[in-house]
């Protein structure tokens, strides 16, 4: 059975559906100038192009005509007739009538038109972009003067072989510092400071030198009444430093409107560099002697006070070296036992050559116990007994005291030769300078201006404003189609 056309579904196709279908039933005249005069509607309402709401709103309304010219029954197209069988003859004779294969041709892409927002694109872009790109390079080409540049680069070093001294010297050498990575940093600072600005100045006159093209060139020179504050901010811009933190080592680059103005600040950059360093190096010595001397009279006065306590010790006492008194005990002690040894012999032959009554044996008995009674008062002068010496106080005490002061005594003999000889090796230190500054890069005289680089500035310029008016241009239109 045939099938009926479904108008919503071509409608809901669009006009190019129902013009495809329309081709496929030639025959029907009042289809195809329906249909036809659908097309030429949505063709005459498009006369300029549209925007998308537009152009939505007439394919709705183009849909809704076609929906309705296909509802009609007077253009809506006839159904197949029932199929019957046929012959080769007649299916010959129909495929010969049968027209050619319907090729769909698209419609052509409506012609591009300048809208004004295309016309402000431009402006801005002329405004903002390429303007401001001339006048850079009409301004670099043409009033911007030349400027030189002067290379020099130096390290700080420090005196080779110094370490037999600071094994004298001990934890004085701290102070001096042990290497010259500290100094590297202060006179990085110092470069940078106000005060080498100010020193330069003076001597040389750099507001003069830099306001030399005022007010011709204004973005590269400095105003004739500069402040120092002002002098040391335009200072950072004509002076380049380059600092390898890991070598210690600093490159400068300092930039002036004349070749010998650029070699002569870079000079006296290198001798303020100097007596910064001269500075510091004095500043080492003066702490170092400082410190040896406070440390060689605390080792002075120690050393007197032990001397002092054991003198005060030797006149309460009246012994001048316990150890040679206690000696002479222990030389007595060994006497009254050899005399209690031989006193034991006597008395065993005078047991087996007299009677019991006979006054000898009394006698030799009387002579062992007086020797072991004398034996036993030397060995108790060694303990705590009530033996006293001559001072009232017991032996023991009197020897852990002396002990004590003699090992008072030492300690300061050998702090106090210590610190004489870091006296000595602090004042040989002194004698010679031990921190300089080591150039390896002397003050260039440059024979062609390199500055200011005019393509490189021109090409950031031109970046940065490129780069901004896309920003820009790229928040407008989302903006746009939010609203």
């Amino acid at each position: 059975m045939p099938q009926e056309p479904r108008p919503r579904a071509l409608a809901a196709a669009g006009p190019r559906a129902a013009l495809k279908t329309a081709t496929r039933h030639p025959g029907d005249s009042g289809e195809a100038s329906g249909l036809r005069r659908l097309a030429g509607a949505g063709k005459r309402g498009s006369g300029k192009p549209a925007g998308p709401r537009a152009r939505a709103a007439q394919a709705a309304r183009e849909a809704a005509a076609l929906e309705e010219a296909l509802a009609d029954p007077k253009t809506a197209p006839p159904a197949d007739p029932e199929p019957e069988e046929e012959t080769g003859s007649k299916r010959r004779k129909r495929a010969e009538r049968a027209p050619p294969p319907v090729v769909e041709i698209r419609p052509l892409a409506v012609t591009a038109e300048m809208h004004p927002r295309h016309h402000g694109l431009m402006i801005s872009f002329a405004l903002m972009v390429l303007m401001p790109v001339i006048l850079a390079m009409v301004y670099l080409w043409t009033v911007s003067a030349d400027q030189y540049a002067s290379t020099v680069g130096f390290t700080v070093r420090r005196e080779e072989g110094g370490s037999a001294s600071a094994e004298l010297l001990g934890g004085l050498a701290q102070f001096a510092g042990s290497t010259g990575s500290s100094e590297t940093d202060i006179l990085y600072e110092f470069i940078q400071s106000q005060e080498i600005v100010a020193s330069i100045d003076e001597r040389i006159g750099l507001t003069d030198l830099y306001a030399e093209h005022w007010p011709g060139d204004p973005l590269f020179s400095l105003w004739p009444d500069a402040t120092i504050e002002d002098l040391q901010w335009y200072w950072k811009r004509m002076v380049r430093i380059s600092y390898d933190q890991s070598s210690h080592l600093i490159e400068l680059r300092v930039l002036a409107f004349e070749a010998e103005d650029a070699q002569r600040i870079a000079g006296e950059i290198v001798a303020s560099s100097q007596r910064m360093i001269n500075d510091l190096n004095t500043q080492a010595r003066e702490d170092v002697m400082r410190y040896a001397n406070e440390d060689l009279d605390a080792a002075v006065a120690r050393l007197k006070a032990a001397r002092e306590a054991l003198s005060r010790f030797r006149t309460r006492t009246q012994i001048v070296d316990p150890a040679a008194d206690i000696q002479g005990r222990m030389g007595v002690l060994n006497n009254l036992q050899q005399q209690l040894a031989e006193a034991l012999i006597e008395y065993d032959i005078v047991l087996g050559t007299t009677n019991e009554g006979d006054p000898r044996r009394v006698q030799s008995a009387r002579r062992i116990e007086v020797i072991r009674d004398r034996i036993a008062a030397e060995r108790q002068t060694f303990a705590t007994s009530d033996d006293v010496g001559i001072a009232g106080e017991n032996y023991p005490t009197l020897i852990a005291e002396f002990e004590s002061l003699t090992v008072d005594m030492q300690f300061a003999e050998e702090t106090y030769r210590a610190a004489l000889a870091g006296v000595d090796v602090a004042r040989a230190k002194a004698s010679r300078q031990t921190l300089y500054l080591a150039p390896y890069i002397n003050p260039t005289l440059p024979q062609t201006a390199e500055f200011p680089q005019r393509f490189v500035l021109a090409g950031l310029i031109a970046l940065f404003l490129g780069m901004a008016w896309a920003i820009m241009t790229l928040v407008y239109y989302s903006i746009r189609d939010r609203r």
